[in-house]
């Protein structure tokens, strides 16, 4: 695994509250509007849908590409950053 982002270390440093999709690791602006367009807007609904899938962070992964057309490097970052924040909680 590789070492963690800083937008990782900023998004579990406070509450996740009402943190915008677009503040976890490996989602920019246009993943961000791609998940808002279908209903992911803020960052615990993301969080949310990853517990569905009982933090497998394959599905996860399948999801994230599926849903919003995230490549793999951004399907990781993502994973791997949900995965510690739930760790870091």
């Amino acid at each position: 695994m590789s070492s963690t982002s800083q937008k990782h270390k900023e998004f579990v440093a406070e509450p996740m509250g009402e943190k915008p999709v677009m503040a976890l690791a490996g989602i920019g602006d246009v993943l961000g509007r791609r998940l808002e367009e279908k209903g992911f807007d803020k960052a615990y609904v993301v969080l949310g849908q990853f517990l569905v899938l009982r933090k497998d962070e394959e599905l996860f992964r399948e999801w994230l590409k599926d849903t919003c057309g995230a490549n793999s490097k951004q399907q990781d970052t993502s994973a791997v950053g949900l995965a510690l924040a739930l760790q870091c909680g």
